[in-house]
């Protein structure tokens, strides 16, 4: 029997080799090696059998690689180094052919193309420091890296593929990891995606001829394994895999996601490498995998490695510099350099207009100009009238293919997708050589646009053209990989904006003659929405997706007319471009009355102003510009700041603007700014500011320093702030007696807002005292969860029968219970109390008081407002509430009894009050279960002609068909009455925060 020359080890051909007495030596070796390798035992009454018995027994029992190991060792010791050379050999030629199938494999995966050589040789270059990481990471000879994983993590196209591709070529020629890794297990998120259950040995074996892969060769020294997961955020699997369902046999089929956690976790092949590729949606998931001996490397290419992708394409030194300065200063563009791909694109573009005699700073200016150029000049490379007919026909099938491919989730195309909108083989060769269409590196039967962004940009000609709608056969592929799941427009709607522009328009019609009929259309049409949205500022959380679609078209006229839609405007700047996008729409918003703005980390600077960057100038700029809204808007009323970089040159800015006789701002909100700043003179500012009325300080730590420099400014005679709101500002009893000075030396201060402040039962005891004085003219106090307990009401009480000027008083949750709530029923029937508003939401208390509630409110003819939600007063408690709002000297004119427990019982009773009450205008009953038994007895109140209600939070959704159709007819009857089902969503989420905070230790 000769040795077998199959990849599998024949553990028999060996086995056959061996004399009777050696084969009895080889079972007696054999106990001592499943012991000393840790495996489980076999009986010894298994082991007194023959060769083949014996054989089928261990392949059984154990993984191949421990057989092998076993083999090995014992063949050593019984002096066979004759079949001990032979393993070596067949070890070494099995290394040497996988290396053969690796660099067949990665090497089919080039595609010619006129980047590719760019690439390479950039990728070469300003990689290194990666390749280093990778090749020291890999280092067997240090025990602390044991079970390494390292995590590449990149955008998209920023050559993470390229990195495993260059490293894994480098390994088959002996140029990386040659005396560390043996083998590399390659495994791309396509391979995974097809699988529901498999086996580690039946990844491995996928690359090998006839799936059969030397398994015990390449898992005898996990040490030297390499395993490469490729594109870990594009598998379809879940990596929250609980530690008891993990698996250690290679050879067992389970779910994939056990598999590759098993894998990451080395409970599968201890001691190996894994290096993995992933773009950062996936990161939560990295993050929770990691350990702390593990690598995270981020791709992200720095301003000199972006610089000399443009010395390698150019390869002319000085255009290469101009070409650089003129993108580093558009911020807009810079960002295409953060891909290869599409620095290809741009440095293709900025060359051939600059060819042809072209300003690039007038033709170059947004995405939406260079995606314009790139298209009709690789279209239009041939001048001849049949090949511009042809290729304008390219262009429409083009677009098509890519409307169709976002619409149904499709980013990768078969052939038959391309045959759908009518390309030949021939069509798809040109554009392949035009670089429009690339094969897909990862689905070699398949073909994608050179990038994403030429695709969304494709879509967006396609919604400007007049196009047949064409199904593509893979729209109805059941398996999507999550990297095709596209549901994000934004970009597909900023290049519609882009190429409303007359000036992209005729570049393609002069090239390839390509008409966009529907621009007109769709330019009505988005103007109808933009006024829409002007009138309607709540339905966008923030307004730079729209400022992004603006910049984007770059038409004076056009943009203006958008912008005098928005009287409203939020922003968050995160980046320089975010802020120069903002600055350049701001400029163009006349009607701007209310500006929110939110900054991380971009004006964060207190280098003198001779030593500025470029990027801290437009910072500069920028704050100038907003300051500029307070004396050059006429109708700019309101501006809120939240941001920690507020620094000198800020604050000075501001307040020169504060000071300026035309500013006409009445409310001013800070929040997050940094309290290094001196306030001294921003304090001062707005004491000198007659307009502005309302004084917004929250979120800041607020310093004894600060409060007597703000009780100094309010105290002016030029200061008209009227409220004044210091929510979370850590605000303790220490605090209260500079608070209390405020109250009582500013003569017009009329509302004051210290929620979210730990100010305790003490603290109040002093605010209270103020309340007394005579000079204090507070008309509302607002202490909504400031740590109160029933012993503060003492000291409100008092405040409650003696207070000339108090009006409004939230004590929202607060832990006041029964007793506080019944001690405050006291002075509230007191005729000398003339309270109007009080908000008790939240404050654990439960229908035992309410008799005590009801009868203050009939002798009460202040009182029009009165929150009790989220207490637990139930049906009982509901009734005692009824009989005082159906009394005639009751006043009442809002309640809230939300989340209160409410069931239909009660519902009999508010029926009777909707028809006899003639003062409740609005009533909340939402997140109570009321059911339609409920609203049905309602209705019959809300239909009494004597009903004056206007406002009824009721859960309308919850309610069968035939309850709402009931509601509406009500409704239609009369028309001053409203349904809302978030009439309550603020007061929800206070009680839900304080709740949260009480379970905290």
């Amino acid at each position: 029997m000769a040795e077998s020359f199959s990849a599998a080890f024949d553990l028999l051909w060996y086995l056959e080799k061996l004399s009777d007495e050696e084969f009895h030596s080889f079972k007696s070796h054999l106990e001592q090696e499943i012991q000393q390798f840790g495996l489980p035992q076999i009986p010894l009454t298994d082991l007194e059998v023959s060769k083949e018995v014996l054989v089928n027994t261990l392949r059984s029992s154990y993984e191949e690689q421990h057989t092998w190991n076993m083999t090995f060792s014992i063949l050593q010791k019984l002096g066979h180094k004759d079949l001990c050379e032979k393993i070596t050999i067949r070890q070494n030629r099995n290394k040497e052919m996988h290396k053969c199938l690796m660099r067949t494999k990665f090497l089919s995966q080039w595609e010619t193309c006129r980047f590719s050589e760019i690439h390479y040789s950039f990728f070469s270059e300003v990689t290194c420091d990666i390749f280093y990481i990778l090749e020291s990471s890999y280092d067997s000879s240090t025990s602390s890296k044991e079970n390494l994983n390292v995590f590449l993590v990149g955008d998209r196209a920023t050559g993470k593929s390229m990195i495993t591709k260059m490293a894994v070529t480098k390994w088959t020629v002996g140029e990386m990891w040659k005396d560390t890794i043996s083998y590399i297990v390659h495994i791309t998120s396509h391979k995974i995606n097809e699988m529901t259950n498999g086996s580690l040995v039946g990844l491995i074996s996928k690359d090998w001829p006839k799936d059969q892969a030397p398994i015990a060769d390449i898992l005898s020294d996990p040490r030297k394994v390499l395993f490469i997961l490729e594109d870990l955020d594009n598998m379809n699997v879940d990596l929250n895999v609980d530690e008891s369902a993990l698996c250690s046999d290679s050879r067992r089929k389970v779910p994939v996601s056990v598999l590759l956690v098993s894998l990451l976790k080395r409970k599968m092949v201890p001691g190996c490498w894994v290096l993995v590729s992933s773009r950062p949606s996936c990161e939560p998931s990295i993050k929770a995998l990691m350990n702390e001996r593990d690598c995270y490397v981020t791709l992200q290419l720095s301003n000199e490695k972006k610089q000399h992708y443009f010395h390698l394409f150019f390869n002319n030194q000085e255009r290469a510099v101009l070409t650089f300065k003129f993108v580093l200063m558009s911020e807009i563009l810079v960002d295409l350099c953060e891909v290869p791909l599409l620095s290809w694109i741009l440095c293709t573009v900025l060359n051939q207009q600059i060819n042809q005699g072209e300003d690039i700073g007038f033709s170059c200016e947004t995405p939406t100009d260079i995606y314009t150029h790139y298209l009709a000049s690789v279209l239009a490379s041939d001048p001849e009238v049949t090949a511009r007919q042809h290729h304008l026909i390219l262009l429409n099938r083009l677009c098509l293919l890519a409307l169709e491919g976002l619409s149904h989730n499709t980013l990768r195309f078969s052939r038959n997708d391309l045959v759908s909108v009518g390309f030949t083989s021939d069509d798809v060769s040109v554009l392949q050589a035009m670089n429009i269409l690339l094969r897909s590196s990862n689905h070699q039967v398949r073909f994608e646009f050179i990038h994403l962004n030429i695709q969304e940009f494709c879509a967006a000609l396609a919604s400007l053209m007049v196009l047949p709608r064409r199904w593509i056969p893979s729209a109805r592929r059941r398996k999507k990989e999550k990297r095709e799941l596209y549901d994000n427009f934004s970009p597909v709607v900023t290049s519609i904006f882009g190429l409303l522009n007359e000036k992209r328009r005729k570049i393609l019609e002069t090239s390839l003659g390509c008409q966009l009929p529907m621009v007109e259309s769709l330019r009505q049409n988005l103007l109808m929405q933009m006024k829409y949205l002007g009138n309607n500022p709540n339905l966008m959380e923030h307004h730079m997706p729209l400022f992004y679609c603006f910049l984007e078209n770059l038409e004076e006229e056009f943009v203006k007319e958008i912008m005098s839609f928005f009287s409203e405007a939020t922003i968050f700047i995160q980046d320089n471009k975010d802020l120069m996008v903002s600055l350049y729409c701001l400029q163009h918003c006349q009607p701007l009355q209310k500006l929110k703005l939110s900054v991380q980390q971009v004006f964060r600077c207190e280098t003198p102003i001779s030593m500025l960057t470029s990027s801290q100038i437009r910072g500069l700029t920028f704050w100038m510009h907003i300051c500029s809204l307070f004396y050059t808007k006429e109708n700019f009323r309101e501006l809120e700041i939240c941001t920690s970089d507020f620094n000198r040159i800020s604050e000075l800015l501001l307040c020169k603007a504060l000071r300026h006789p035309n500013c006409q701002l009445q409310t001013l909100r800070l929040s997050y700014v940094s309290v290094s700043s001196n306030f001294n003179d921003l304090f001062m500012s707005m004491a000198c500011n007659q307009n502005l009325t309302f004084l917004n300080v929250n979120c800041i730590p607020i310093s004894p320093k600060m409060f007597s420099l703000l009780c100094e400014a309010l105290s002016s005679p030029t200061c008209n702030i009227q409220h004044l709101s210091l929510m979370r500002c850590d605000l303790q009893a220490s605090a209260c007696p500079e608070i209390a000075s405020i109250l009582i030396s500013s003569k017009k201060l009329k509302k004051l807002t210290l929620s979210n402040n730990p100010l305790k039962n003490d603290g109040v005891k002093i605010l209270c005292d103020a309340l007394f004085h005579p000079e204090c003219v507070l008309e509302s106090l607002g202490l909504y969860f400031c740590c109160l307990t029933e012993r503060c009401v003492a000291y409100i009480a008092r405040v409650l029968m003696f207070s000339t000027t108090l009006k409004h008083l939230d004590l929202s949750v607060n832990c006041l219970q029964n007793r506080a709530v019944l001690a405050l029923t006291f002075p509230l029937s007191l005729p000398e109390c003339h309270l109007q508003e009080l908000e008790l939401t939240g404050c654990f208390f439960n229908n035992e008081v309410c008799h005590y509630i009801a009868s203050s409110l009939i002798s009460n003819v202040h009182l029009r407002r009165l929150e009790l939600g989220y207490n637990n007063l139930g049906d009982a408690g509901v009734e005692s509430l009824c009989n005082a709002l159906q009394h005639q000297d009751c006043k009442l004119e809002t309640v809230g009894l939300e989340g209160c427990m409410l069931t239909s019982a009660c519902c009999t009773t508010l029926a009777s009050v909707f028809s006899s009450s003639k003062t409740l205008k609005k009533l909340n009953l939402i997140e109570n279960n009321l059911g339609d038994e409920g609203i049905m007895k309602l209705i019959q109140g809300l239909g009494h002609p004597s009903c004056v209600l206007e406002l009824l939070g009721i859960g309308v959704s919850d309610l069968s068909a035939e309850t709402q159709s009931l509601l509406m007819a009500v409704r239609e009857k009369n028309t001053k009455l409203e349904f809302s089902s978030s009439f309550s969503t603020k007061l929800s989420e206070k009680t839900c925060e304080y709740y949260a905070l009480l379970s905290k230790p």
